[in-house]
């Protein structure tokens, strides 16, 4: 471990041009890459929970298995896809889970056509398996071609591409299923992740590495992969916030339905307009974090963010305002893509290329795990506590996170690491 303990940035890409990141093929690719993505994700969303809630007469059981089905790959893969990320070529890792996930959902739609309704839940297993492998990959070809000072701006329009499929994903979705069906609403869902298989075979060739005894020991990969991280003390503060920022999410993400009905008393559909509030907020926010991207700290703009959740949190559980909350809807909204943006930016910045598929594969679970434990007490402390209690509750444990990020305000933020082959190995 004593190899890692130098703290300071990973090593930055250098002789990059610097021009606009909008001439760079590598992140149009991608991006174009993720746009596809995102559509068919939505389309399969939408549909899957409409059908189901169909075919099922609104079975709870067989409604909260997509959520099952879509979670549970990255506790099980999540940590595993990442190694292998780091192990295997990028580009043709990417390239072979999008063609994947397309062919398992034309077995899917083969299946829905004979009958077997149940098989439609494979269509979100098989592309969340697979996206556990395909999204470090895209990180790490990040890391390879971008400039470290152009990093925050790409992590800015990946979460505005984010925020606008938020805004635009459930009509998009709806209005497919309800207009076309189930197999054709399937069959987009397959033909997007073609095409975006198909984009990415534009990207430049991988580049070659030499093969070693030490990459192929797998066992040997998992292990330094978790003690580079608690080597590392960006990193490891970086896991307590995932934690306590997953927990706060999971405790408050299934009562939303709750605070349209019992604050705002008004019908369950009304929660769609709070979304899409939340969704034109993360657009506009996503827009101005990446015009002031540069003048900011990645530590501190993931300080600024988490503190902001705080803020509108505890005002939205205890707002009966219909006008108010939607205003705090769309100001949480502005502040997410400091956070989303912040912690891309800083596992970047802080991470050696050869490692940041297993961080990811570190990290991501830790906030994903304390996300489902809030959701699943958050029914239990809601009447104990009152739904106001729970999102005060909520906002104090987005205090907490704020508070572990201050500390890294001094780490150094530019240094060269050293290279991987003037490391001594893990020990």
């Amino acid at each position: 471990m004593e190899g890692y303990h130098k703290e300071g940035a990973a090593s930055i890409p250098t002789g990059q041009p610097s021009g606009s990141i909008f001439s760079n093929r590598i992140v149009l690719a991608i991006m174009s890459s993720n746009l596809l993505l995102q559509l068919g994700i939505w389309i399969r969303n939408f549909a899957i929970l409409l059908y189901v809630t169909d075919i099922t007469n609104n079975n709870p059981v067989y409604v909260s298995l997509i959520s099952v089905v879509e979670f549970a790959p990255i506790f099980i893969f999540s940590f595993i896809g990442g190694t292998f990320a780091d192990r295997w070529k990028p580009k043709l890792t990417m390239v072979w889970c999008d063609m994947l996930s397309a062919v398992s959902i034309g077995l899917v739609l083969l299946a829905l056509v004979f009958g077997s309704w149940q098989a439609i839940f494979l269509a979100t297993l098989v592309s969340a398996i697979l996206s556990q492998f395909s999204m470090p990959s895209a990180m790490k070809l990040l890391k390879q071609h971008v400039p470290g000072e152009q990093l925050q701006s790409v992590m800015a329009m990946f979460q505005s591409l984010m925020a606008i499929f938020m805004v635009i994903g459930p009509v998009i979705g709806t209005l497919v299923y309800q207009k076309y069906g189930i197999y054709v609403s399937i069959g987009v869902m397959g033909a997007m992740f073609l095409l975006s298989g198909l984009v990415l075979m534009f990207l430049p060739r991988d580049v070659e590495k030499e093969e070693s005894e030490v990459e192929n020991n797998f066992k040997k990969e998992l292990a330094d992969g978790f003690r580079y991280v608690m080597s590392k003390k960006v990193l490891k503060s970086m896991g307590s916030v995932f934690a306590f920022c997953g927990l706060a999410v999971g405790l408050i993400s299934p009562l939303a339905i709750f605070v349209t009905m019992e604050k705002l008393e008004m019908p369950k559909e009304f929660l769609q307009w709070l979304l899409m509030a939340n969704g034109a907020g993360m657009l506009l926010g996503g827009g101005i974090v990446m015009a002031f991207s540069k003048k900011i700290s990645p530590q501190k703009l993931l300080a600024l963010g988490i503190f902001a959740s705080m803020l509108f949190t505890i005002g939205v559980g205890w707002s009966t305002s219909v006008v108010l909350t939607i205003v705090l809807q769309v100001l949480n909204g502005m502040f997410f893509p400091c956070i989303h943006i912040g912690i891309n930016t800083i596992i970047l910045k802080y991470t050696d290329e050869a490692f940041i598929g297993r961080v990811n594969g570190v990290l991501n679970p830790l906030f994903m795990g304390t996300m489902v434990i809030g959701m699943s007490v958050s029914g239990l402390v809601k009447v104990p506590l009152t739904l106001s209690g729970v999102y005060s509750l909520s906002g104090v444990l987005f205090l907490i996170g704020a508070f572990l990020v201050v500390p890294l305000f001094k780490v150094k933020e530019e240094g060269p690491a050293l290279s991987m082959s003037e490391k001594p190995p893990l020990v």
